[in-house]
């Protein structure tokens, strides 16, 4: 049986990207920040294509991109939520996932979750450029790979 098989390419010379930056836990979010500016940098991205974004938590993920997104064509979301001893984790990093999915359902723009959702803060760390590889550069690697695939589906309308 025939089909027709859209990927989308690794290339970012042509796309506007957003990278929306949680500062609470910066030294872990820096760390996510520059595994994604390296993977754009990497596939092409221009400079001046790239709008970055930083914000107080997680939490404000979300409406940075919604004001974000109509000038991109992918959005790298990125965060790191440490559980504590509280339930504030749980409405933190279900209610920021939440409304990012949200916002590139509404706005019908990929948003790479790069959100951590961690235990304690060797996980973090680990996610954040150690043994579990970075998160940030893995999320970037999905902003352009998606973008160039909703570009694709648009086209074959």
């Amino acid at each position: 049986m025939p089909y027709v098989m859209f990927q989308g390419p690794l290339d970012a010379s042509a796309l506007r990207v957003g990278v929306i930056v949680s500062r609470f836990n910066e030294f872990i979010t820096e760390q996510l920040a520059k595994g994604a500016f390296e993977v754009l940098e990497k596939h092409g991205c221009l400079e001046e294509n790239i709008r970055f974004v930083k914000v107080p938590g997680a939490w404000e993920l979300a409406i940075a991109a919604q004001q974000l997104a109509p000038m991109c064509d992918a959005i790298v979301a990125l965060g790191a939520v440490v559980r504590g001893d509280t339930p504030h984790f749980d409405f933190v990093a279900g209610g920021a996932t939440d409304a990012l999915n949200r916002v590139s359902l509404d706005a019908g723009i990929p948003i790479a979750f790069g959100l951590l959702t961690t235990d304690n803060m060797q996980q973090a760390m680990d996610r954040a450029g150690g043994k579990s590889g970075n998160k940030g550069a893995e999320a970037a690697e999905v902003a352009i790979e998606m973008a160039n695939l909703v570009r694709q589906l648009k086209a074959a309308r």
